[in-house]
């Protein structure tokens, strides 16, 4: 018990340790996340200048949350890696092993922070990232029912319609200007409507929206075997004062909830690996669902291990290094954090396949890691 027993070098070595953790949490999530965030809703919505603060809001806690995936594991080690180096590089490495303490004595109560911190990315692998994605995705339903005109973005082209491709040169509002549609029927273009004003129509209660044509011209194909058109003589072309076109809104809805393995919850997705049925459809689930699903649970798994894991590579390197420059421990941190990552991108690049085991792969970083962190740590403990 007097082994275990906390005194001041413990409270120290961890309060070093958790102060640059969690400011290393901060900072990053204000780096990769939030300088994103409005680049992400551009590409789901469009036009984010007109956005209610309340949606904008929603949408960074939504983000936050699931960046801590990979901000708690990176900010672990970068800070493991900065304390150590500084006091190794102060001697106070040396004045700590002059005690009688042993290296892993001495780094107790990092592992101990590494424990706790990996049952927090255990919560947040499990739980709370697949209920932030959903909800990122719920939130952009209900946007886009309140507001559907915040789909055309002036200058560029929405193909987010099944069958529709269009252009809105300017937008003021629900009004269009210089629009042009192009119907297509796998890959048959059925009709191409230019107009120089536009209104998109909502009615309350209904989920699919009407765009109403000012000074439309109208061109079709004539009816024909060959679907290769010639301009000249096989188009057709109307001028009309004013037209409407009914946007399948529904359609879109229906197009954009198919959730993949990551937006299902950890149930789900052993209850679909256990069964052979798909969660969405009902239906028998083919091979390369049910590998995406256990690769995705095996990931959340191994990825809550990610602290544990820098913790036994940090503290050695950290020590090696013998740095204080804040510049050398993130340099590091970032080169052991990439390779970490380039391990479970590939993984979950091959998720498909299952012959190449992807869910087994998913553990290949852990247990490289900490063999060679283990190795490492060992070494310096004997010294």
């Amino acid at each position: 018990m007097k082994y275990l027993k906390l005194n001041i070098f413990d409270r120290y070595i961890w309060r070093q340790v958790f102060s640059s953790m969690l400011i290393g949490v901060i900072v990053l999530t204000g780096v990769m996340v939030l300088g994103n965030v409005f680049k992400e809703m551009e590409r789901l919505l469009g036009d984010t200048s007109s956005l209610p603060l309340s949606a904008v809001l929603k949408f960074i806690s939504f983000v936050i949350p699931y960046s801590l995936i990979f901000t708690i594991p990176w900010a672990m080690l970068t800070g493991i890696l900065l304390v150590f180096g500084r006091m190794s590089a102060d001697n106070e490495m040396t004045a700590l092993r002059m005690t009688g303490r042993s290296m892993p004595r001495i780094c107790a109560p990092v592992f101990v922070l590494a424990i706790c911190m990996s049952v927090v990315c255990y919560f947040v692998n499990v739980n709370l990232a697949p209920y932030c994605k959903n909800s990122i995705k719920r939130l952009f339903f209900d946007l886009t029912l309140d507001r559907p005109e915040m789909l055309f973005q002036p200058g560029k082209v929405v193909d987010k319609f099944p069958g529709y491709t269009i252009y809105t040169g300017a937008r003021d509002d629900k009004k269009l200007h210089n629009v042009e549609i192009f119907e297509s029927d796998g890959g048959y273009n059925r009709r191409y409507t230019r107009a120089t004003r536009a209104e998109v129509v909502l009615t309350p209660g209904e989920t699919d929206f009407v765009l109403r044509l000012h000074n439309a011209h109208i061109e079709t194909p004539k009816e024909t075997e060959d679907k290769n058109v010639d301009v000249l003589n096989d188009l057709q072309s109307i001028n009309l004062a004013e037209s409407a076109i009914t946007f399948p809104l529904s359609k879109l809805m229906g197009k954009s909830a198919r959730i993949s393995a990551s937006m299902k919850d950890t149930d789900t997705l052993w209850q679909e690996v256990r069964s052979g049925i798909d969660s969405t459809t009902g239906k028998a689930a083919d091979k390369k669902l049910i590998s995406a699903s256990l690769t995705e649970a095996n990931m959340r798994y191994s990825f809550s291990l990610a602290c544990i894991t820098f913790a036994f590579v940090g503290i050695p390197l950290g020590i090696t290094a013998q740095r204080r420059e804040t510049s050398v421990g993130f340099a590091l941190s970032l080169l052991v954090a990439a390779s970490y990552i380039i391990f479970i991108t590939f993984a979950d690049s091959v998720k498909e396949k299952a012959s190449y085991y992807p869910h087994l792969l998913m553990w290949v970083p852990n247990v490289i890691f900490l063999s060679v962190g283990g190795v490492l740590f060992y070494r310096l403990s004997r010294k």
